[in-house]
């Protein structure tokens, strides 16, 4: 495995898209800090150099369906596109991995990992190694969304200012589970708010103890939620609990 030149030719496919399209930047911008992610994960736990590196091509990989998704809707939303089903199908059913990786020993890896970096519940994975690395990107994806959340442009990702979505309430089942320690099913997203809920509840499927130290370690939790102020009362009250729990949750959490 070679991850320079799997950046080369990564480099190569972004060109068949539009690099000016804020959305398609947002995207570009992820992928390289998933990539990041995922080597700083891979250090913290010692891996060993071959699996940090099929970690980093799996970053790389990861969310190569978003950009025709883009393309062709203009939308991140699930709904128009199953993302990483269509990159499997590209890099797979294609052929097109072999332009990334000349060797296929770690085909059925990178493959799994890519085909659930997405799902609402990851199961279905007998083989250690490719849990392993299908729990990284996970992991590694949650870890920049951080950052997304944090720096990236609210009407892009969100399409509503910070003030748009902290006037709207939470809906019941959106409360409830991300009060109760679940994250939230997409289709159970009704308002802005459920959205930006469900972006802190993906700190319960964090899978390793690093993981939530690098979370700890840059109070993302009080930042994501300090980031939109919450002029519903109802709305503001659920979220000072929710930190408070959720904060609560990262420090204890895997022990």
């Amino acid at each position: 495995m070679d991850y320079g030149r799997a950046k080369r030719v990564f480099e190569t496919y972004l060109d068949g898209y539009d690099r000016e399209n804020d959305k398609v930047k947002l995207k570009i911008i992820h992928t390289y800090g998933v990539v990041e992610q995922s080597r700083e994960l891979a250090e913290r736990m010692k891996l060993s150099e071959e699996d940090t590196s099929l970690a980093m091509i799996i970053a790389l990989l990861h969310d190569i369906g978003r950009f025709e998704q883009l393309k062709r809707f203009d939308s991140f939303e699930p709904g128009t596109m199953d993302h990483a089903a269509y990159g499997v199908k590209v890099l797979f059913d294609e052929g097109m991995i072999r332009r990334f990786v000349s060797g296929d020993a770690w085909d059925d890896i990178i493959r799994t990992a890519i085909a659930k970096h997405s799902d609402f519940i990851l199961e279905g994975i007998g083989d250690a190694r490719t849990r392993l690395h299908a729990e990284l990107i996970r992991d590694a994806d949650k870890l920049d969304n951080c950052r997304v959340k944090l720096v990236d442009d609210l009407g892009t990702f969100m399409g509503a200012s910070a003030d748009e979505i902290g006037a709207q309430p939470i809906s019941p089942k959106a409360r409830a589970d991300a009060l109760a320690g679940r994250c939230i099913f997409s289709p159970d997203r009704v308002t802005l708010m459920d959205y930006w809920v469900s972006y802190l509840a993906y700190f319960y499927d964090l899978n390793f103890r690093e993981s939530l130290d690098i979370v700890e370690e840059n109070d993302f939790v009080r930042k994501i939620c300090a980031r939109v102020p919450y002029s519903n009362p109802e709305t503001k009250k659920t979220m000072e609990k929710l930190q408070e729990h959720l904060v609560r949750y990262v420090h204890e959490g895997l022990k």
